[in-house]
């Protein structure tokens, strides 16, 4: 407590100590942490605010996305190209508004919810976010178990045993700084792009084929089958705890919290994210063509699992090394997607409850959640049950989304939070649009389901 603190009355002094908590930062222990030049060439301004783009980009190439791609590309050839297209262009629109959220009002979006919400809403909302972080991770312990076992022949279950360990992984990064973070995730991206770029290369799909894929077909949405995968694309690649990490993340630089500061960081950060979820979108993309060219061709539109596609791949392309890649991939794809979603998960906590526990304890208590069902699931209905599993978890995250799409677009949108940098409302009208498309999306999905 302060000496000034002290000094006032009980009362005051609770007032006092929950004014100071609800203006704390977020994530306090790398706030403005990373060092901005304030002049010099335009380059190294844009080198200093690279970094929270592309682990955002991280929760949009995670192994979740690999599940929904190879059903898509395997059964429906290069149709769903252009969910993947739509999806990725939601997401750049998003996350920009996500960044300019985060550093026009210095809050992230769960603290901004707490903010504006009654405490009932903002349980809720809260409990929809945890149970999109624990599907999240558990495509993130299905994927790094299947790699395990493509790789080192380990067991599923021993696989998914493993992954507890990673809760430390975090931990160990943080401690050497958010820059050793970001440039450890960016490593593992460039990993996970050179392999692809070798398969592709490999493949050689006929470009005109591929391109057709990119153009709108209605039978995405007639389809119900192909819907349920468009769905679950989507909700891989939109992924809602993505939206309160970079609101969040885009705070570790330390630029001028002035009008002109803030200005000059939302073009940067809008400038890194961009370009990182353009690199997600070729990952994406060569997933599926890959899936497309190589199984759908072949006649194997069966293929829906990881290990399927894996066993497959080297013989039909043949390439000795292509299945090595691809698990390669797949483990670096499950490492990566582990330090973001705890971080996000920190976020979410501390945004909403104000609760704040060692990220140890946060890591294993989420990797244990998910964790069980991934061992029942695999004892019981072996590795077939677990590729339906994953690509569940991707349909559960898009239902998810609404509940934060909404409130980020309503927040960028009111001027009495955002002042100066509230969205043009030609914006706000295609932020609109795409919550709108997510909502009746996961509507028709739940008809198709439940109903149809």
């Amino acid at each position: 407590m302060s000496n000034s603190e002290a000094t006032l009355p009980p009362q005051q002094s609770w007032t006092f100590a929950k004014a100071e908590e609800d203006a704390r930062p977020s994530l306090p222990e790398v706030n403005a942490s990373v060092a901005v030049p304030s002049g010099g060439i335009w380059f190294r301004r844009m080198l200093a605010f690279m970094g929270p783009g592309y682990m955002v980009s991280v929760g949009y190439m995670d192994p979740g996305n690999w599940a929904t791609d190879i059903a898509g590309g395997s059964q429906f050839g290069y149709t769903l190209l252009t969910v993947i297209l739509l999806s990725n262009l939601m997401a750049i629109l998003l996350q920009a508004l996500a960044a300019r959220l985060g550093i026009a009002t210095g809050r992230d979006l769960a603290q901004a919810c707490r903010d504006t919400y009654s405490k009932p809403v903002n349980f809720m909302l809260w409990l929809a976010c945890e149970a999109a972080i624990i599907a999240c991770d558990l495509a993130e312990v299905i994927g790094t178990a299947i790699a395990l076992q493509l790789l080192f022949g380990i067991p599923l279950i021993g696989g998914a045993l493993i992954t507890a360990l990673d809760a430390f992984l975090l931990l160990l990064l943080m401690n050497k700084g958010f820059r050793f973070l970001e440039a450890f995730v960016i490593a593992l991206l460039i990993i996970i792009a050179g392999c692809f770029v070798i398969q592709i290369a490999a493949a050689a799909p006929p470009v005109a084929a591929v391109l057709a894929g990119f153009l709108p077909s209605t039978e995405v949405v007639t389809n119900p089958a192909m819907l349920y995968i468009a769905i679950g694309i989507i909700g891989a690649t939109v992924m809602p705890h993505n939206l309160y990490l970079h609101s969040s993340i885009v705070q570790t630089r330390a630029y001028k919290r002035t009008d002109e500061g803030k200005r000059d960081a939302i073009k940067w950060a809008t400038t890194d994210s961009t370009i990182a979820l353009m690199l997600a979108l070729f990952i994406n993309a060569a997933i599926l063509i890959i899936a497309a060219s190589v199984f759908h061709a072949n006649g194997r539109t069966d293929v829906a699992e990881i290990g399927q596609a894996y066993e497959l791949l080297s013989p039909l392309l043949g390439l000795g090394i292509a299945s090595t890649l691809f698990a390669v991939a797949l483990l670096a794809s499950g490492l990566n997607s582990t330090v973001t979603a705890t971080l996000a998960g920190q976020i979410v906590m501390e945004g909403f409850l104000r609760l704040r526990i060692p990220q140890w304890a946060r890591r294993l208590i989420t990797r244990g959640i998910a964790i069980v069902p991934v061992v029942v699931v695999t004892w019981i209905y072996g590795e077939k049950g677990t590729a339906e599993l994953l690509v569940f978890s991707q349909v559960i995250l898009s239902m998810q989304l609404p509940f934060a799409v909404i409130p980020l677009v309503r927040f960028v949108s009111d001027k009495r939070k955002m002042g100066t940098f509230v969205i043009p409302k030609y914006v706000a009208a295609l932020a609109w649009i795409v919550a709108a498309i997510i909502v009746v999306l996961n509507l028709k999905l739940l008809y198709d389901t439940f109903v149809g």
